[in-house]
C-alpha cells in the first residue's frame, strides 16, 4: 500500500497513515560492498568463519548498513504529486534494536507522524522501522523527516 497525496499541502491529511514496502534480502555480498565502502573492517562483518562461531551465529550487517537501506525501503511508500524535489532533511532519533544476520530479508513500515509547513515547504516526520522476517523485534526504529518542495 502506498500513501498517497496529490500536493504537498495534503500532507496533514496522512498523518496517521502507514505503508509496508517490499522484502529486501541482506545477503554478504551487500555487507561486504558496505564494509568496503565505509572502511568498517570488523570480523562480525565480513569473516563468515569467525562470525558463525561468534555471538550471533552468523556475520552482521552495520547497523549503518541498515540505516542507509531506508531511503531504498521507504522509496516510493508516500507518494506526493506536484513536487519539485524531495530531500532527506534528516533524523531526530534512531535505535538499533537487533542485528540483522546475513541472509535475512528486511522491510520497512512507515507511518507518517508529522507534517508542518516551513519556509522552504513541507516537513514530514516519519516513524520508520526496519522490521526482520521471522523476528518479532525490529533492527531498527527511526525518526526520519522529508522536504518536500512544492512544484
Amino acid at each position: 500500500m502506498t500513501i498517497a497525496v496529490a500536493h504537498p499541502s495534503e500532507l496533514p491529511q496522512a498523518i496517521g497513515q502507514s505503508a509496508v514496502s517490499d522484502w529486501l534480502l541482506v545477503d554478504q555480498e551487500r555487507i561486504q560492498a558496505f564494509a568496503d565502502a565505509t572502511g568498517d573492517h570488523q570480523w562480525i562483518h565480513i569473516d563468515v568463519e569467525r562470525a558463525a562461531a561468534g555471538p550471533f551465529g552468523s556475520t552482521i550487517a552495520h547497523g549503518y548498513l541498515t540505516l542507509s537501506l531506508i531511503p531504498h525501503l521507504s522509496g516510493g511508500l508516500l507518494a506526493v504529486e506536484n513536487v519539485a524535489m524531495a530531500v532527506n532533511y534528516g533524523l531526530d532519533r534512531v535505535r538499533f534494536l537487533q542485528p540483522v544476520k546475513a541472509g535475512s530479508r528486511v522491510r520497512a513500515r512507515v507511518e507518517v507522524v508529522s507534517a508542518e509547513e516551513s519556509r522552504q515547504g513541507w516537513r514530514v516526520g516519519s516513524k520508520t522501522t526496519i522490521e526482520i522476517d521471522g523476528e518479532e523485534t525490529p533492527a531498527l526504529v527511526a525518526d526520519t523527516i522529508a522536504l518536500y518542495v512544492a512544484g
